[in-house]
């Protein structure tokens, strides 16, 4: 997801188009409104544009026309809705609307509160594929245009293999891991997987299946057996789509409005910013107008500063160290050292009561991953947390989550790949390839044990294993902690690098409770006893005025517990940075297949991510592969 990443990615290669809607006919028998009510009524009007992410970009400039749109703010504007008596129906729209299934689970169960509160949600669908659909199925009413198009068809997942990629540049990567399971390492070494992960993908597709098939037969009030039936016919148009019962209407999206009146009169408004932060707007005629905006800008800073709650959002690659971010970051990295100060500042915090930690990671450094579990540990011990984990919390994720004592998951999240990989990138062939040699003078027997120019010997490679098997033994040591007398199974049936879907994590008891971020923040403030509350965002946005602030206040020097970024910029564009992203051949082929095949481009792109990371740590605890799910 770039942001990091979109794994399981529910989105379609062509442009993915949808309103909510109800065609005229649903309008039968309901009661006329009196006029009073019609009056005040309103339709809150909701886009889901692009990428759904999972926190807002770190930089802003504060005065932005149309402010970042994330996961968080999307539920809060969706909940918002469903407790106010004005909005009696609400509408979506999608525009190349890209998000995880985890978070397309969390924006269906909140749409389900808004219908549970008694309101109405319709769906118009252009296209969609079934992760769209799913979401759909929520829906009072679906209806579709004419041309219109179904690509309900099953689940077709594709995991990225890059030892081709790494052949043809002169690059090898000599991996070991310990797990018969954890093979973070195949998308280097091989062009196909193991056996073993061979049965990892599959057990996990199928879950994913299930799941696919109880949504839309709950949603649809059709059995589980007639939704396979159906998926095996797919795709359909718009007029068989009807015929199957898998829509209700076929309409013209033009006569959205009018219908909308009809339902609820003329007077009814179309809130197309339904609560939508406006910020603040720059009266550029008025000399004063700026110093009014950084006076509400430092009111609002302090107001976050008394925050009940904190939720700190862990996106991307677990790496050591401190990380910066750029102006306009795009980060996919979480450094670790930011992220233990960030944890002991909320700590010694005593206006926060409690802290929600969403982890949407891969995993990454085995280092980064220890000091990040041991300050999720800390915090725990002083005051409430609970993780909440968004579409991927596995490896390195998993280790920093099983330090905190809830753990929520959405039923497709991915989870779980206990276990360690180590190795080093022999890169000879690219030196060779360059013109460039070297001579070696080494002293002691494993003085060379990283060096690029050979493969590990037998003596090296044992010496390796062993570290990898402590560091694999500290894991799990790890996990017994958190999740001592929670686990149904012995550790080592469920360890050994497998991966699980959320809803089978919890018959493990790897994870405790399914739900999203929302459930996991009302647990932890029902945990510190708190009935109304004020949310503060880790990393905190920053923008122009935020900059100038901490200038005047004295608070840009970098210090220990001080405000600290928890994410890395990779590129002043998206993701391809690093000394591998500069070989012309990478770059060109990553570019050209983005413009044609953009999630096979991403994919690929973040497999060689963990090669950069590969080139910095020899000891890794990351997921095992990046999947395409369309």
């Amino acid at each position: 997801m770039n942001a990091w990443y979109r794994f399981l990615t529910v989105a379609t290669a062509a442009t993915v188009s949808a309103v909510l809607w109800v065609g005229q006919s649903a309008w039968a028998e309901e009661p006329t409104l009196p006029e009073e009510a019609v009056l005040a009524q309103k339709v809150a009007v909701f886009n889901f544009e692009g990428e759904i992410h999972e926190q807002a970009p770190e930089f802003s400039l504060g005065f932005e026309l149309r402010p970042p749109q994330t996961l968080a703010t999307l539920l809060e504007r969706i909940e918002a809705a469903a407790e106010d008596p004005a909005v009696p129906a609400i509408v979506v729209t999608f525009d190349n609307a890209e998000m995880g299934w985890a978070q397309m689970q969390e924006l269906r169960a909140a749409l389900e509160d808004v219908r549970a509160a008694g309101k109405e949600v319709y769906c118009y669908v252009e296209e969609a594929c079934q992760g769209l659909y799913q979401l759909a199925t929520v829906a009072t009413r679906i209806g579709m245009p004419p041309g219109g198009e179904l690509r309900l068809t099953g689940l077709y997942l594709e995991a990225a293999y890059v030892k081709g990629l790494l052949d043809k540049i002169g690059v090898e990567a000599d991996m070991i891991n310990v797990g018969a399971y954890k093979g973070a390492g195949e998308p280097l070494t091989r062009t196909e997987p193991s056996d073993e992960a061979r049965a990892m993908i599959n057990w996990l597709v199928d879950d994913l299946f299930e799941q696919m098939v109880e949504t839309i037969a709950d949603g649809r009030s059709m059995t589980p057996e007639r939704v396979r039936t159906l998926i095996d016919r797919g795709p359909y148009f718009a007029r068989e789509a009807l015929d199957a019962r898998l829509i209700d209407e076929i309409v013209d999206a033009d006569h959205l409005a009018d219908t909308l009146r009809e339902r609820y009169g003329q007077e009814i408004r179309l809130v197309r910013d339904y609560g939508v932060d406006k910020g603040d707007e720059l009266d550029v005629s008025s000399p004063l107008a700026f110093f009014r905006i950084l006076g509400e800008a430092m009111k609002k800073k302090r107001e976050a500063e008394r925050a009940d709650l904190a939720v700190v959002f862990v996106n991307g690659m677990l790496v050591p160290g401190r990380t910066k971010p750029g102006l306009w970051d795009s980060s996919d990295r979480v450094g670790s050292t930011d992220f233990r100060r960030a944890l002991a500042r909320l700590r010694a915090d005593d206006a926060v009561k409690g802290v929600v930690i969403r982890i949407n990671s891969p995993g990454g450094s085995a280092m980064a991953s220890e000091v990040m579990w041991k300050a999720v540990r800390e915090l725990a011990d002083t005051k409430p947390v609970v993780v909440s984990m968004g579409n991927v919390t596995a490896s390195g994720g998993y280790y920093i989550a099983a330090a905190a004592p809830t753990l929520f998951a959405d039923p497709a999240s991915i989870t779980g790949s206990i276990g360690v990989i180590g190795g080093k990138l022999v890169m000879k062939g690219l030196w060779d390839w360059a013109g460039v040699s070297f001579y070696e003078v080494q002293r002691g027997a494993n003085a060379d044990i990283m060096s690029g120019n050979r493969r590990f010997d037998e003596a090296q490679r044992a010496h390796v294993q062993e570290r990898l098997e402590y560091v694999y033994a500290m894991f799990k040591d790890r996990v017994r902690q958190g999740r001592d007398g929670q686990l149904t199974e012995e550790l080592e049936q469920i360890a050994g690098g497998r991966v699980y879907t959320g809803r089978q994590a919890l018959e493990l008891g790897l994870v405790d409770q399914l739900g999203g971020l929302s459930d996991a923040i009302a647990h932890v403030a029902a945990e510190a006893g708190l009935e109304e509350y004020a949310l503060r965002r880790i990393p905190e946005q920053r923008n122009f005025l935020d900059m100038m602030i901490r200038q005047m206040t004295g608070q840009a020097q970098d210090e220990e517990g001080g405000g600290v970024s928890l994410r890395h910029r990779m590129s002043a564009g998206h993701i391809l940075a690093g000394w591998l992203f500069e070989r012309p051949e990478v770059r060109s082929m990553l570019e050209a297949l983005g413009r044609v095949d953009p999630h096979r481009a991403r994919a690929i792109a973040r497999i060689l991510q963990r090669v950069e990371l590969l080139g910095q740590e020899s000891l890794l605890a990351v997921l095992e592969w990046e999947f395409i799910l369309r």
